[in-house]
């Protein structure tokens, strides 16, 4: 039997904090995570609970406010929280490259979307505009852009919300990078145009043998094109399981109450999906012990004192949970 290929991002016990008028934030706390090339990597979670930090993390892109206080990121081997600024700068846009939510806020209003496609190619790989331009029009086919040669020349408000993603995937492929991040990717999209997204960024992420973090909060999407799933609550992974284990028999009650909201298909109507009954933390003023016990129906006395570690319950399936069973 052949060993697993090594992991081409592989992050060790990062924690990540921003200073705040309120105090101290800990948005990260004790993270580790791994994805190889090929793979689709879904990290899932309520709001605030630390995927689109991570994923900031990885790209240097915290600002002022935040700071790494401690671990690792690891990505082909090289260690990028010791490089410095001109040195992720080179990496990020090229080697990784992240796709944001909202490509209207992300996308320059004023600049044609050929300058914009073009423009990384020209930066990292220094051709000229005319290849550059040439380049981007592949592109732009490539996304399935109609007409794409002839768009070049169009600007962002000239395309529908689906059109932009789909050219904020054409910069993020620009360059050809081993990794891409994709940030709540379809989250202003109807649910057809969600589906052709998707289904076009896996399978070009998989023709490049590049990997893919895809952060959601919709576990629909997240069952459908992820091969594996880390569960975040109040910045700490809490399970991380491949997809289909963690949808057939989740094992952390955190992530059990989000796979019972899920209406099925052949529910009652008008019956009442089950929730999870309180808030996330403060993030300020984060409790003792494990973040989701004030929220948890399987709570035990040493769930308030020390927040439980990642374990092994199964093959390539952790928790962090006290609970037997």
């Amino acid at each position: 039997m052949s060993l697993p290929a090594p992991a081409l991002l592989d992050i060790s016990d990062l924690s990540v904090s921003f200073r705040t008028d309120r105090g101290t934030v800990r948005a990260v706390q004790g993270v580790s995570l791994e994805v190889r090339a090929g793979e689709t990597l879904a990290i899932v979670g309520e709001s605030g609970s630390g995927k689109s930090v991570t994923a900031l993390s990885i790209l240097g892109l915290l600002g002022d406010a935040g700071s790494v206080d401690g671990g690792r990121i690891l990505f082909d081997g090289e260690d990028l929280l010791a490089l410095d600024d001109d040195a992720i700068r080179d990496i990020r846009g090229d080697r990784i490259a992240m796709i944001f939510q909202e490509p209207m806020s992300s996308l320059n209003p004023v600049l044609t979307v050929g300058k914009q496609v073009a423009e990384p190619i020209r930066l990292h790989r220094r051709v000229p505009w005319r290849e550059a331009y040439a380049r981007a029009a592949e592109l732009l086919e490539r996304v399935r852009i109609p007409d794409a040669a002839h768009r070049l020349g169009d600007y962002p408000h000239h395309f529908s919300g689906g059109m932009r993603q789909r050219v904020m995937i054409a910069m993020a492929l620009a360059c050809r990078p081993r990794l891409i991040i994709a940030d709540e990717p379809t989250t202003a999209l109807d649910v057809t145009v969600q589906a052709q997204i998707l289904a076009l960024l896996k399978e070009l992420t998989r023709e490049a043998d590049s990997a893919l973090i895809l952060i959601t909060h919709d576990l629909g999407v997240v069952a459908r094109y992820a091969d594996r799933v880390a569960v975040m609550y109040a910045g700490r992974i809490v399970e991380t399981a491949p997809a289909r284990t963690l949808y057939g028999a989740p094992a952390h009650p955190y992530t059990e109450g989000l796979m019972a909201s899920i209406p099925g298909v052949d529910g009652a109507i008008g019956a009442r999906l089950p929730t999870i009954e309180g808030q996330p933390p403060d993030l300020a003023r984060l409790p003792p012990g494990c973040p989701f016990a004030p929220r948890c129906q399987h709570v035990l006395d040493v769930c308030g004192t020390v927040p439980p570690p990642l374990e092994q319950v199964g093959e390539r399936h952790l928790r962090a949970c006290y609970r037997d069973g």
